[in-house]
């Protein structure tokens, strides 16, 4: 029986547990120390800490205090691990929490953190999904089904100072390239709400100044959101640091390829059973620069999909050269045009595309000037024939209910 090294209480603030950070920064103290070979489970809690509720009412998504964002449990320390090294993570189990068996997933208002089709959908929406055994469904997007890929969207290791320095230098620039952007180019240090594990005092409060935010992915992995590190896969990550520092959180049931409402996927707490060893000298000798992983062997079955094509001209008809952005965003709006003619509204339509196991592919990126990326659209999660006909689609939905809206203030 493994252990429960990090336990959380989701009756409580994180802001109580010491093992608990939301923040990166090479000072934050091991919470707790294991031995290369070592299994044990980590809980988490859901990455926004308990901010979002289980009812009808998108005020809560509106409303979110993204500086608390995200709330990691760690960081891990492993015994003999030293600059240089590969820290390997084998993911052994990973479920939800007793406790919540259900998960949130919402578009944030554009004033707020926006999303990636934020100009189509600007304010706050949250859907509800329940969790049932390994499917879940969702009061507020009906007609649909799904298994579920239990996964960490965060996962990484605590960086060195050089690399700290790195990335505040390096997103400060592309940030005051344009500050009074909304939403921002970058998510800058703060101290508002930063939770540095066990520090206090001046120490704590340097270190929550210059602290890199959690939200983008970097070098160490990080905020990844690769739907695929589930049961089963295993992590090579950089070490950076003496004992590594390895941290994660931000679980997700089940998301999509891109995880494209940003506050993507259904959101959870719960907890991962890991286990941790060892290449010396892994980075020189693999010449690792990002870690790699080897996928879960367990992932849903679905053998029938739709794929929607986008390319590199945007929603105004405008022509990009080679651009992959621009070519997924018009592949995700291609399928929620089509999922409307269905009786889906846009807001079901996109809290599928990033909740469900959809594919996200770059399927061209050297035919002059157009990228072609395609979204794989699995129609095996539908409850109705999802597929063209010579009839025309049938709409099986009335419109009678809708993701939860809750409008600037």
């Amino acid at each position: 029986m493994a252990d429960t090294l990090i336990s959380v209480d989701l009756s409580e603030s994180p802001h109580t547990n010491e093992k608990i950070h939301n923040r990166w920064h090479p000072d934050i103290p091991m919470a707790v120390w294991v031995e290369p070979g070592d299994d044990f489970k980590i809980e988490t809690y859901d990455w926004t800490g308990g901010q979002i509720k289980n009812d009808d009412d998108a005020a809560d998504v509106r409303d979110v205090e993204l500086e608390q964002v995200h709330y990691l449990s760690g960081p891990i320390g492993v015994k003999g691990a030293e600059p240089g090294d590969l820290l390997v993570v084998d993911i052994l189990d990973i479920g939800a929490k007793e406790e919540m068996l259900w998960g949130f997933n919402g578009f944030f208002s554009k004033q707020n953190g926006g999303g990636f089709l934020t100009e189509h959908f600007p304010q706050a929406q949250k859907s509800i999904w329940d969790i049932e055994g390994m499917f879940t469904r969702s009061r507020h997007v009906p007609g649909v089904n799904y298994a579920g890929l239990i996964h960490p969207g965060l996962i990484g290791c605590l960086p060195d100072r050089k690399m700290l320095d790195t990335w505040n230098e390096r997103e400060t620039s592309l940030f005051n390239t344009d500050p009074d952007r909304v939403p921002a180019l970058a998510a800058l240090p703060n101290t508002q709400s930063a939770h540095m594990g066990q520090m206090k005092g001046e120490a704590r409060d340097k270190a929550a100044a210059e602290g890199a935010r959690t939200v983008p992915p970097r070098e160490h992995g990080g905020n990844c959101d690769i739907k695929d590190l589930s049961r089963g896969s295993k992590i090579y990550f950089p070490v950076y640091v003496d004992g590594a520092g390895l941290s994660m959180g931000d679980l997700h049931f089940s998301q999509g390829d891109g995880e494209i409402t940003f506050c993507g996927a259904i959101e959870m707490a719960g907890w991962l059973h890991i286990r941790v060893t060892l290449i010396k000298d892994g980075i020189a000798k693999y010449g690792v620069r990002n870690p790699i992983f080897k996928p879960s062997p367990i992932t849903p079955k679905y053998d029938d999909y739709l794929i929607f094509e986008g390319i590199s001209v945007d929603e105004a008809g405008t022509q990009h050269y080679l651009d992959v952005h621009i070519a997924y965003r018009m592949a995700c709006l291609n399928a929620i045009e089509y999922m409307k003619k269905f009786g889906y509204t846009g807001a079901q339509a996109y809290a599928i595309l990033g909740t469900a196991p959809v594919q996200g592919h770059i399927s061209g990126v050297v035919d002059i000037p157009n990228a072609c990326a395609t979204l794989w659209l699995p129609t095996d999660i539908f409850e109705f024939d999802m597929m063209p006909g010579s009839d025309g689609p049938v709409k099986h939905l009335d419109g009678s209910i809708d993701v939860p809206l809750a409008p600037d203030l």
